[in-house]
C-alpha cells in the first residue's frame, strides 16, 4: 500500500501528488525526526499548482510506480508547495544556486536526514534527455553516495551551509546620483526593438520597469519613459495577454512576448496593472485603460475566492496539454464567426492555416501596438465576446484557489489605484473587501498568516505578508480617506519590526523569532517573482513617514537601506525594488490639502491624485494641528478658509497654493518628468 500522506493537505499542489505511488509527506517535524530515525537521506521536491514542467515531472517520474519504487527504497520523499512555503523554497533555491545551477521549478535538492542540502537540480527526465541524466540514475547516483562516501557528503553539506549563512554586506551610502547610474547601467539589457529585457525566455519584469519609470519622474529622461511604455505596449499587445479573458500570463517563451508558458499569477497581474495606471496616468493611452479594464475583470471573474479574496494562480495545462484551453485553429474560429467575420478578425488577430505556435494560433496584435478607430474596437469586442464564450465550453485549467496574504496586498493596492486613476468606485469597494476578507480570516492576534485554504492557515505569515498588507492599507487611506486603514499600516509594520527585524544586522528576516525553525533563518535582499520583503517594507516605511510625521519610521527605512547597500551595489538587476524604495527615501512629494469642516477639496485632491510619479503621498486634512513637529506640512492652515494644498519635500513646503493652476506651477518648478497629471 501507498504511504502517501498528502491526501490530508490542503494545498492544491500537494492534492495534485496525493495519488502518487510515491511516499510524500508534507514538510513537517515528524518528516524530518523519520529521516533521522531511518538514516536515510530526503529527496525535496518544491514546485507550485500552476507549474508546467512540475507537470511534466510528476507524469513522468512521480506517477510511474518503478520510479516510485527507487525513491520510496533510498529516500524519506517530501512535498513543498512554494507558494504555501516560500520560506523553505527560498533556502533550497539559494542552496541550488550556490552549486552554480540556475534554478526553476520543480526544485528537486537532495538533503541529509538533518534538513541540510547536499546537491540537487530542477527538472530532471525519467530519462536521459536535453542533456541531463535520467531521474532514476541520479536517485540511484545519490543514494550510493549517500551510503559510501560520506565524506563528499560532509563536504558538501559544509560549503553550502557556510554559502547559506552569509550576511547583509553594508555598502556605500546610495544617493541620486548613484541611482541614475544604476538605472544606466540597467539600460545596458533592455531591447530596443521587443521591449523588456533582451533575449528569452521573457519575463514581465514589473520591479525594474517601475525603476525606469522612476527615472522618467526623477530626470525627465524620455528613454526611461520609452522602454517603460514600449514594454507594456507589446506586452499588452502580445500573446502572452489573453485577448479574450484579459490578464496576463506569467511570461513568453521567446523574445517578440508571442508564446507564453500559459499559467497566470495573481502577483503578475497586480503588479502590471499597477505599471499600466501609471503609464495612463501618464498618457491617456486607450491601450492602456483598456487593458486595465480588462485585467480587472479577469480578476473579479476569475480569480475571486469565496472569501472575496482573490485565488493564487491559474493551471498552464488543460486536459493534459499546455495551453489547450486558450490557442484555436483558424477553422474554429470559422466555426464561431463565419468565413468573413473570421477573415476581418484573423487579419487583426495574427490567425492563418498554418498558426504560429506549434500548428495552433495564439491570439496577438503584435503587428500593430496601438488600438485602431472606435468602431474597428467595436466591432472586435463583439468578436471577442464570441469567442470567449465559445471557450467557455472547454475545459478549464485548474484553479489554485488557496489566498495568499502578500500577493492579495499586492492586488489590492494595485486596485485601490486603478479605481481612483479611473473613476471607477466599483474596483475600490472590490479592494475593500478583499482587504477585509484577508484579515477576517488570517489575522490572529494582530498578525498575519501567509496561505489560507479550506479552513488552514499558514501561521505565522511572512515578512512580505506584513509589508504588502501594510502598503496595500495606504493605498485604501489614500482612496478612501478612512483614518482606520493608516491604523492598520501602522500595526502592521510594528508587528513586522517587533518579530522580524535583524536587531544586529538590520534589514528583515522571511520569517518571524517565534516561526518555526528551518537550518537557517532565511533572508535576502533580491526580488524574486514578487518584490523582495525589504522592499516592500521600505516603501510602507517611507510612506508613513510622509503621512504621519513620524522620524521613527525615517530612521528604520534608513538602516535598512544601509544593511543592503552592498549588495544593491553588487546586483542591481536583482534588488530593484530596494532601489525603488531607495527613490522614494531620496525624492518624496507629500501634496497635503488643508481642508476645513464645510469645504470641498474635490478639484484639488482630482489633481494631486492624477499625478503618475509613485512618489506622490496626498494626504487631506481638515487641519494640521495633529502632525508633529518633525512633519514640513505642521502648521500650515487654510487660506481664507478654502482648501489650501501644500507640495512638501522631506524638509519644507511650498507656499499656499487653492487652485489647480497653482498647484501645477508649484509642480514644474519641481522634478522635470510625470508633469502630465495637473
Amino acid at each position: 500500500m501507498t504511504d502517501n500522506q498528502l491526501r490530508h493537505e490542503t494545498s492544491p499542489y500537494l492534492l495534485q501528488h496525493a495519488d502518487n505511488p510515491v511516499h510524500w509527506r508534507p514538510w513537517s517535524a515528524a518528516a524530518l525526526a523519520e529521516a533521522q530515525a531511518s538514516g536515510k537521506p530526503i529527496l525535496l521536491s518544491v514546485g507550485y499548482a500552476a507549474c508546467h514542467w512540475c507537470h511534466v515531472m510528476a507524469h513522468e517520474s512521480f506517477e510511474d510506480a518503478d520510479v516510485a519504487s527507487v525513491m520510496n527504497r533510498n529516500f524519506i520523499n517530501i512535498k513543498v508547495d512554494r507558494e504555501e512555503r516560500p520560506d523553505i523554497d527560498q533556502i533550497y533555491m539559494s542552496a541550488l544556486h550556490a552549486t552554480g545551477e540556475q534554478g526553476g521549478w520543480p526544485l528537486t535538492m537532495f538533503l541529509t536526514p538533518e534538513g541540510d542540502p547536499i546537491w540537487g537540480g530542477t527538472y530532471f527526465p525519467k530519462e536521459p534527455k536535453y542533456g541531463r541524466p535520467g531521474f532514476v540514475q541520479v536517485l540511484e547516483a545519490v543514494a550510493e553516495t549517500f551510503r559510501s562516501d560520506a565524506k563528499t557528503i560532509e563536504n558538501n553539506r559544509d560549503s553550502l551551509r557556510q554559502r547559506l549563512e552569509s550576511r547583509p554586506r553594508p555598502g556605500p551610502e546610495l544617493s541620486l546620483e548613484m541611482l541614475d547610474e544604476a538605472t544606466r547601467q540597467l539600460f545596458t539589457v533592455i531591447d530596443p526593438v521587443n521591449g523588456g529585457t533582451q533575449g528569452a525566455p521573457k519575463f514581465p519584469n514589473a520591479m525594474l520597469f517601475e525603476m525606469f519609470w522612476r527615472a522618467y519622474c526623477r530626470t525627465g529622461n524620455p528613454p526611461a519613459r520609452d522602454a517603460v511604455l514600449l514594454a507594456l505596449r507589446r506586452i499588452s499587445q502580445g500573446g502572452i495577454y489573453d485577448h479574450l479573458g484579459g490578464g496576463f500570463a506569467r511570461y513568453s517563451v521567446d523574445e517578440r512576448w508571442l508564446a507564453p508558458h500559459f499559467e497566470k499569477m495573481l502577483y503578475d497581474n497586480a503588479l502590471l496593472l499597477d505599471l499600466l495606471v501609471r503609464a495612463w496616468t501618464d498618457t491617456g493611452e486607450e491601450l492602456f485603460a483598456a487593458r486595465i479594464r480588462e485585467t480587472i475583470g479577469f480578476l473579479e471573474r476569475e480569480m475571486t475566492t469565496g472569501e472575496g479574496a482573490f485565488a493564487s494562480s491559474l493551471d498552464a495545462d488543460s486536459e493534459g496539454e499546455e495551453g489547450r484551453f486558450y490557442v484555436w485553429s483558424q477553422a474554429e474560429i470559422e466555426a464561431v464567426l463565419g468565413t468573413e467575420e473570421a477573415a476581418f478578425f484573423g487579419a487583426v488577430y495574427d490567425v492563418s492555416p498554418e498558426g504560429n505556435w506549434e500548428g495552433h494560433v495564439i491570439l496577438n496584435r503584435l503587428a500593430d501596438d496601438r488600438l485602431k478607430d472606435a468602431e474597428t474596437e467595436a466591432r472586435l469586442a463583439r468578436d471577442r465576446a464570441l469567442l470567449l464564450e465559445a471557450r467557455a465550453a472547454r475545459v478549464r485549467p485548474g484553479r489554485d484557489d488557496k489566498v495568499l496574504a502578500d500577493w492579495n496586498g499586492l492586488a489590492i493596492a494595485a486596485l485601490a489605484r486603478a479605481s481612483v486613476a479611473l473613476d471607477e468606485p466599483a474596483w475600490l469597494e472590490r479592494a475593500e473587501t478583499a482587504y477585509r476578507a484577508i484579515l477576517d480570516t488570517m489575522e490572529r492576534d494582530g498578525r498575519l498568516g501567509h496561505s489560507y485554504r479550506a479552513g488552514k492557515l499558514v501561521f505565522p505569515g511572512l515578512a512580505t505578508d506584513h509589508a504588502a498588507m501594510a502598503r496595500a492599507a495606504l493605498a485604501l487611506l489614500d482612496a478612501t480617506r478612512k483614518p482606520a486603514y493608516l491604523a492598520d499600516a501602522e500595526r502592521l509594520m510594528a508587528v513586522l519590526d517587533a518579530h522580524y527585524w535583524d536587531a544586529e544586522h538590520g534589514g528583515y528576516f522571511w520569517t518571524a523569532d517565534d516561526a518555526e525553525a528551518l537550518i537557517i533563518r532565511p533572508r535576502s535582499p533580491a526580488d524574486e517573482a514578487v518584490p523582495n520583503g525589504n522592499g516592500l517594507a521600505l516603501d510602507a516605511l517611507v510612506g508613513l513617514w510622509m503621512r504621519t510625521g513620524n522620524l521613527a519610521y525615517r530612521d528604520r527605512a534608513d538602516a535598512l537601506i544601509a544593511a543592503h547597500s552592498g549588495a544593491m551595489v553588487a546586483n542591481i538587476f536583482a534588488t530593484a525594488s530596494l532601489f525603488n524604495g531607495l527613490d522614494f527615501r531620496l525624492r518624496p512629494i507629500a501634496v497635503v490639502v488643508v481642508a476645513p469642516d464645510g469645504t470641498d477639496p474635490a478639484e484639488l485632491v482630482r489633481a494631486a491624485r492624477g499625478k503618475a510619479d509613485p512618489n506622490v503621498v496626498l494626504t487631506v486634512l481638515a487641519t494640521t494641528a495633529d502632525l508633529p513637529a518633525s512633519h514640513p506640512a505642521a502648521g500650515k492652515g487654510a487660506v481664507d478658509g478654502r482648501p489650501t494644498a501644500y507640495v512638501c519635500s522631506a524638509t519644507e513646503c511650498s507656499l499656499p497654493v487653492t487652485d489647480v493652476a497653482g498647484l501645477r506651477d508649484r509642480h514644474e518648478k519641481g522634478p522635470p518628468g510625470c508633469r502630465r497629471a495637473f
